[in-house]
C-alpha cells in the first residue's frame, strides 16, 4: 500500500514538473522584463513626486499579465470566461500623466507577448522603446515654460509688471484683486534658465513676493 502511494506521488510529481517546465521560462522572462520596465520608468520619470508604488505595480503587472495569458492560451472556454470576468472590473485610479499610461501599456503588452511565448517580440519592443526614450531625452529644449506668481500691493503696478514680462513671451493665466493687495499668475517662457527678470520684479516697490513654478501642462488657472 505504501509502495503504491509512493509510486503515485512520484508519478504525480513528475507529471507536475513536466507540465510546469514550459511555463517557468515565460515567467522568468516576464519578471526580468518587469524589472527592466521598473528601472527605465525610475530613470525616465520627470514629474514632481515619484510614485514608488506605481513603479512597483508596473513590474508586477507584467508578471500577472503573463500568468493570465498563459492560463487562457491553452483553453478556449477559460479564455472566454476570463474576458467576461475582466470586462466587469473597474479601476478607479486616475492616470494623469501620459507617460505613466505609456509605461502601463508597455507592461501589459510585454506580459501578453511573453505569455504568448513570443519572447523575441518583447525584447525587440523593449529595445525600441528605450532607444526612443534616449533620443527624446537627449533633445533638451533651450526654453521651458514656467508660471510666475506675483503678490503685490496696490493697483497701479500693472503697467510695470507688463513692461518686465513683455521682455519674454508671456500670457496672463489668472489675476486676483483684493482690497489692498493682488496676485497675478502668468505663463512665461524662460530661455537657458535666465531668471534675471525675477530680480526686476522683486525690485519693484509694490511687489511682496515672486514665485516661479515649472509648468507641466496641468495648470488650469
Amino acid at each position: 500500500m505504501v509502495d503504491s502511494i509512493q509510486d503515485f506521488l512520484a508519478i504525480d510529481f513528475n507529471s507536475a514538473l513536466v507540465n510546469a517546465l514550459p511555463i517557468i521560462l515565460p515567467l522568468l522572462v516576464s519578471a526580468l522584463m518587469g524589472g527592466l520596465i521598473y528601472f527605465v520608468y525610475s530613470k525616465a520619470f520627470k514629474g514632481v513626486v515619484f510614485n514608488h508604488s506605481f513603479s512597483v505595480s508596473l513590474a508586477l503587472m507584467t508578471i500577472l499579465t503573463t500568468v493570465v495569458t498563459l492560463a487562457i492560451s491553452s483553453n478556449i472556454a477559460l479564455s472566454l470566461g476570463m474576458v467576461g470576468a475582466l470586462s466587469i472590473v473597474r479601476y478607479r485610479a486616475a492616470i494623469k500623466d501620459p507617460m505613466d499610461l505609456l509605461f502601463l501599456f508597455w507592461a501589459v503588452t510585454t506580459g501578453i507577448t511573453t505569455g504568448a511565448r513570443m519572447h523575441y517580440l518583447a525584447f525587440i519592443a523593449a529595445i525600441l522603446v528605450i532607444i526612443v526614450l534616449l533620443l527624446i531625452n537627449r533633445h533638451d529644449p533651450t526654453s521651458k515654460m514656467y508660471v510666475v506668481i506675483i503678490n503685490y500691493t496696490g493697483d497701479d503696478i500693472d503697467e510695470d509688471l507688463r513692461r518686465i514680462l513683455r521682455e519674454r513671451q508671456f500670457q496672463i493665466k489668472s489675476k486676483t484683486v483684493r482690497k489692498n493687495d493682488g496676485e497675478l499668475a502668468a505663463e512665461v517662457r524662460v530661455s537657458r534658465e535666465n531668471f534675471a527678470f525675477m530680480n526686476k520684479l522683486r525690485e519693484l516697490p509694490s511687489v511682496n513676493n515672486v514665485t516661479l513654478v515649472q509648468y507641466n501642462g496641468e495648470y488650469t488657472g
